[in-house]
């Protein structure tokens, strides 16, 4: 009897989970000692991990836009809240469809409306199916998900992040057995106000959670909501009382918050095993933006330092070596279109600027890709940064005058500004920046 090697899995479908607000340290995979994530862990273990994984503009619309276009802010125009794709912009839903995947999102969506409203059919960038909300930043009340009948579902006296998962396992299950999916999943967590369930919270309770080395106590820990509103005068709010004037509170809620969405996804790869079609299934696990936590004394997202610009990024990838851990610089956002059309066997789509991580998921190995850009698109006080094997350079999106250049092997928590040091560097990373701007910004391009 001749032994012959198993054939690879079929590729044909995608599971994508979205954290909100996830520090790229903050799971047990990623490095941290005291946060327990087990499921991403596993889930870790299973496929990849990209350690330098960047997010293209570190805020919650401005992400969304750029998953659901596979381009940067500044060219869909997707630059500030309330906004979201042209109509004439074809969306990742749209490539999906039409190489014959049924497609669902489940969850937050943040794009067009910034207050708690229903998502209109035109508003849904392409998906076949849709159940979610725009936004609403509380998970214990209004807990309300529209589907793309109309139909309002109201969770009273639930958490939002166990709505999420339950609706998610629901769209798992009512996938017609002949059909290839691409399933999203947005989840609020860990985004603030940090209300976590009470067995969570109580794993957390007295512990020290390790911070990063670079954290400070901020001026304000505490940042209050706008959908709801938060209590005013904000000190009355009942969550400014639980975490909001000591760092180190915070990050205890934090980690219940992370270590309640770690069970929350382990319940949907659960199902997606129970159903059969793991086998079968890419599964991305990423965040829209980071957390500063009180790194370099700042909180929340925005700015350009690493905790607030770069994400986890997990891959499974049935038939592609497992357990492997790649620090090339990659996007996790315009490259997510050119990685799940190339893993489904689609045509690629022309003119998009990310690449395809999939040579890297099947060798196990770095790779070559091209650099990792992150902006704020703001004349007056934004920026472009990039992310260029070590280097990471940042200027100013205006002016393009040098904010900062760290070498990230040397200085991993940016505390040494040596762009004084490095002419040369600046100068290479300088020209790099000029030609993103050209390629990218719209106004810059058209008059070009």
């Amino acid at each position: 009897m001749t032994d012959t090697a198993a054939d690879p899995p079929e590729r044909r479908n995608v599971l994508f989970i979205l954290a909100d607000q996830l520090q790229a340290w903050a799971l047990g995979c990623t490095g941290h000692p005291d946060i327990a994530t087990p499921h991403l862990d596993t889930l870790a273990a299973s496929g990849t991990v990209f350690s330098d994984a960047y997010v293209e503009f570190p805020v919650c619309t401005q992400y969304r836009g750029v998953l659901n276009t596979g381009r940067y802010a500044s060219d869909s125009g997707v630059t500030n809240f309330g906004m979201g794709p042209a109509p004439d912009i074809r969306c990742l839903a749209d490539a999906l469809g039409d190489a014959g995947l049924w497609t669902s999102y489940v969850g937050k969506w943040h794009l067009y409306e910034f207050f708690d409203s229903a998502v209109l059919p035109e508003q849904r960038c392409g998906f076949e199916r849709f159940v979610g909300y725009q936004s609403h930043n509380s998970y214990r009340e209004g807990i309300r998900f529209w589907d793309e009948d109309g139909g309002c579902r109201e969770f009273v006296g639930g958490h939002r992040t166990v709505a999420t998962a339950d609706i998610a396992i629901e769209r798992l299950r009512e996938i017609p057995a002949d059909r290839d999916f691409a399933l999203f999943v947005s989840f609020l967590n860990p985004h603030y106000p940090l209300e976590p369930l009470a067995e969570y919270e109580a794993m957390y309770a007295g512990v020290d959670i390790s911070l990063r080395p670079n954290v400070t106590q901020p001026e304000q820990v505490f940042t209050p909501t706008y959908s709801p509103a938060s209590p005013q005068p904000v000190t009355e709010d009942p969550n400014y009382l639980r975490y909001g004037r000591s760092i180190e509170d915070f990050w205890r809620f934090y980690a219940a918050m992370v270590s309640h969405l770690d069970h929350e996804v382990g319940r949907l790869l659960d199902e997606l095993r129970t159903l059969g079609r793991d086998e079968d299934t890419l599964v991305i696990f990423t965040s829209d933006h980071g957390e500063m936590g009180g790194s370099h004394g700042l909180m929340n997202k925005y700015v350009w330092h690493e905790e607030s610009v770069r994400v986890p990024f997990l891959v499974r990838s049935p038939g592609s070596p497992a357990g492997r851990r790649i620090a090339t610089p990659v996007a996790a956002g315009v490259d997510i279109w050119p990685t799940v059309l190339d893993w489904i066997g689609a045509d690629a789509e022309p003119g998009l600027p990310g690449g395809s991580i999939v040579p890297m998921l099947d060798a196990g190995t770095a790779g070559a890709h091209h650099p990792a850009f992150a902006e704020a698109a703001d004349p007056e006080r934004g920026y472009v940064m990039v992310r260029d094997g070590g280097w990471k350079y940042v200027a100013a999106y205006g002016s393009d005058a040098t904010i900062a250049l760290h070498h990230l092997g040397d200085d991993p928590l940016e505390e040494h500004d040596v762009a004084a040091d490095h002419p040369e560097e600046v100068a290479r990373l300088g020209e790099l920046v000029r030609a993103w701007k050209a390629d990218t910004i719209r106004e810059i391009r058209d008059s070009g």
